[in-house]
């Protein structure tokens, strides 16, 4: 009986968690809304801007915003195009850039921007930053955040349920098939799920790249630079939550000539 509750339990959740998102058209699992998720969202933000330094007034400063307010234009325009201009009632888009040596930038759901500047020596011109700032917030539109913590919820029921399917097992028997879930699950599941979520942000942000008037091509030119930075011998891909780098320069390479006509459909910012 408890099996056949927890069985029941996960289907129901599969059915009722899956929602279309209207930048990708795609159903995926997602029980977390935007206005759930947003308020958090901003509080974290806020947060980390309060207790990190964040650099103002200096030509880099200036790039990051000017480069951002580009690249939102294009994702307004995009979604007017798409019929789902509403969608973005609620962000509030925000575009810093913060001091660290760390290699990365990032777009917490609703619009709200962190580069760092160790990245810059890598983008190296607006180009390149738009490569990034397109791929991060293209995170934000499809909702990577939402299904990512859908995916975790799951994966916990997923456990609870093997945890009941094997109560009469040995203990030994029990750790066993925990064990193997966990990396199975992990590996064969989640992993694959985070590098699907860069590839689909990858494409989107070409396309918002494209739209705000900054050629895709560039953003070859990025991710060659940035993976003579990670140099080699890194994680294999099948182990890691990102394409790997000749991957990923190979999929954007067969995406730019999709992302250049969508542009111009949808009408280039100039």
């Amino acid at each position: 009986m408890k099996k056949q509750l927890i069985l029941g339990i996960f289907t129901a959740v599969l059915i009722v968690g899956c929602a279309t998102n209207p930048v990708t058209g795609k159903k995926n699992l997602n029980f977390v809304s935007n206005s759930e998720l947003f308020p958090s969202s901003f509080q974290q933000y806020n947060t980390f801007i309060t207790e990190n330094k964040v650099i103002t007034g200096t030509a880099d400063a200036k790039r990051v915003e000017a480069v951002g307010m580009r690249i939102k234009a294009a994702a307004e325009k995009y979604l007017t195009f798409l019929g789902q201009s509403q969608y973005l009632k609620d962000y509030r888009w925000e575009y810093k850039l913060v001091d660290s040596k760390e290699v990365n930038a990032w777009c917490m759901p609703g619009g709200k921007i962190v580069v760092y500047s160790g990245i810059l020596p890598i983008t190296q011109n607006d180009a390149g930053l738009a490569t990034v700032m397109g791929h991060e917030v293209s995170h934000a539109l499809a909702n990577h955040g939402a299904q990512r913590m859908s995916a975790a919820q799951l994966q916990q029921i997923g456990s609870a349920a093997l945890d009941a399917a094997t109560s009469t097992k040995s203990e030994v028997t029990r750790q066993i098939f925990a064990q193997a879930y966990g990396v199975g699950s992990e590996v064969g599941v989640m992993l694959p799920f985070s590098r699907s979520n860069e590839t689909e942000a990858d494409k989107i942000g070409l396309t918002l790249m494209a739209i705000a008037g900054y050629n895709p091509d560039d953003a070859i030119a990025f991710w060659t630079r940035m993976s003579a930075k990670s140099g080699a011998g890194g994680t294999p891909e099948f182990m890691s939550t990102h394409p790997s780098d000749a991957t990923r320069i190979a999929n954007i390479r067969s995406l730019i000539p999709e992302a250049k006509a969508t542009a111009l459909k949808v009408g280039v910012i100039k």
